[in-house]
C-alpha cells in the first residue's frame, strides 16, 4: 500500500506542473518568432495567429514569477490525493474525526415529570370574535366544565383580551390535552354545538375521539366571486332549508358549518377531503343532483368500510 502525500509535496507537485507548462510556452513561443522572421523575410506582414501566440508568450512570461498555492485547504480531507492502491481502511490522517462507531451521542435520562409527560407552563390563548362573547357567556359553564374535568387544564375568561385562556397544570392527563381544549374553543367559536346536559355535542366530541379534525376555507379562495354570484354560490352550499348541506354532513359523516363566505368542517381528515371536495364542486357550479350521485356512491363506500 502506497503512503498517503502530505500537504507540502502536493504543493510542490503543483509547483512543477506549472512551470513545465511555462517551459513549453516558452518553446513554442520561440517557434512562432522564428515563423514570423520568416514571413518578414518573404515580404508578408505577420498573421493573427502568430499576433496572438505572441500575446499568450508574454503572459506566459508573468506566470513564471507568479507564486502558486495549492487552493485545497491542507486541514481537510480534501486535501489528500488517493491512489489506485488506497483502500479505505487506512484511516491514519482520519484519526481525529469521531465516527458514530467509535462515538455515540450522551442524552441525559428524563427527569420523572418529562418521562410521565405531563407539561408545566404551557399556555395557549384563543381569540374570541365579538359576535361570538355573548354565547360565550351564556355557555361558559358547559365549555370550562369537560376543559377542567377531562382533560385536567386551567381556564378562564378574559374579557379585556376578549380571550379564553388556558394552560397546563399538575392534574393534566396527557400530553396534547392543551391542543384539544383550543380546538374545541375554537370549534365553539366557529358556531359548532355545545349540549347543555350531555356530552354528544358536535364540539364535544373534539375531546372525546382522537381523530376530529377542524378545516376552514373561504369561498373566494376556491373561486372569485361577488355579487348576486357570490349569493348564489352560498344557496348552491346550503340547498333549500338546508338539504343541501344536511346531505352532505350524512354522506360523509361531518359537520358543516356556512357562516358567511366562511365554510367550517368538522370531522376525520378523509371525510374532511370528501366534504371539502362536494362543496368545492358546487361552489364551481356543478348542479345539486350531480353532486347527490356522487355523494351516494360515497356514503355507500363508507358504509362498506364500517362494515
Amino acid at each position: 500500500m502506497a503512503p498517503l502525500p502530505s500537504a507540502s509535496d502536493i504543493q510542490m507537485a503543483n509547483m512543477e506542473a506549472t512551470k513545465r507548462k511555462v517551459r513549453r510556452g516558452r518553446r513554442s513561443a520561440a517557434s512562432e518568432a522564428k515563423r514570423q522572421a520568416r514571413h518578414k523575410n518573404a515580404g508578408a506582414g505577420p498573421s493573427r495567429d502568430v499576433l496572438m501566440a505572441n500575446r499568450d508568450a508574454e503572459v506566459e512570461e508573468d506566470a513564471e514569477d507568479a507564486v502558486v498555492i495549492d487552493p485545497r485547504p491542507t486541514t481537510l480531507p480534501s486535501a489528500i490525493i488517493l491512489d489506485d492502491e488506497t483502500t479505505p481502511e487506512s484511516t491514519e490522517p482520519f484519526k481525529g474525526i469521531d465516527t458514530m462507531d467509535e462515538a455515540t451521542a450522551f442524552f441525559a435520562p428524563l427527569d420523572q415529570e418529562a418521562a410521565s409527560g405531563k407539561l408545566e407552563g404551557e399556555m395557549r390563548r384563543i381569540p374570541i370574535p365579538p359576535h361570538r362573547m355573548a354565547p360565550l357567556k351564556k355557555e361558559w359553564v358547559n365549555i370550562f366544565t369537560p376543559l377542567t374535568e377531562m382533560l385536567g387544564l386551567q381556564v378562564r375568561m378574559n374579557l379585556l383580551k376578549k380571550a379564553v385562556e388556558m394552560r397546563t397544570s399538575k392534574h393534566t392527563k396527557e400530553v396534547g390535552a392543551i391542543q384539544k381544549g383550543a380546538d374545541f374553543v375554537r370549534a365553539f367559536t366557529y358556531g359548532f354545538l355545545i349540549a347543555a346536559s350531555t356530552l354528544f355535542g358536535d364540539a364535544i366530541a373534539l375531546l372525546r375521539l382522537d381523530d376530529l379534525y377542524l378545516d376552514s376555507f373561504e369561498i373566494k379562495d376556491v373561486k372569485s366571486l361577488s355579487g348576486d354570484h357570490l349569493s348564489r354560490a352560498i344557496g348552491r352550499i346550503a340547498g333549500q332549508d338546508g338539504k343541501t348541506r344536511f346531505t352532505i354532513e350524512n354522506a360523509t359523516r361531518t359537520r358543516v358549518i356556512l357562516a358567511d363566505t366562511k365554510v367550517h368542517i368538522l370531522g376525520s381528515f378523509q371525510n374532511i377531503k370528501l366534504a371539502k371536495d362536494a362543496i368545492v364542486a358546487l361552489i364551481l357550479g356543478s348542479p345539486p343532483g350531480k353532486v347527490y350521485a356522487s355523494l351516494r356512491t360515497i356514503g355507500a363506500r363508507l358504509k362498506q368500510r364500517a362494515f
